[in-house]
């Protein structure tokens, strides 16, 4: 058996490499989100009172 001539080996070559190239590429496209967010005194009033009872509670947390 005789070995495969060399420009059927660098066609073959060739034909695999462009083979490789076409490889399917995903792209994903994500939206930036904007997120608003209101804070009123009401709820830092409330936030603070819980954590003035959580601290006598337990005078040992801090």
């Amino acid at each position: 058996m005789t070995a495969p001539p060399r420009p059927t080996i660098a066609l073959a070559a060739l034909a695999l490499t462009g083979l490789a190239a076409c490889a399917p590429t995903i792209h994903v496209k994500v939206d930036p989100i904007t997120i608003y967010a209101k804070l009123d005194a009401n709820v830092r009033l409330s936030l603070d009172a819980d954590v003035k009872a959580l601290i006598q509670k337990n005078p040992n947390l801090f």
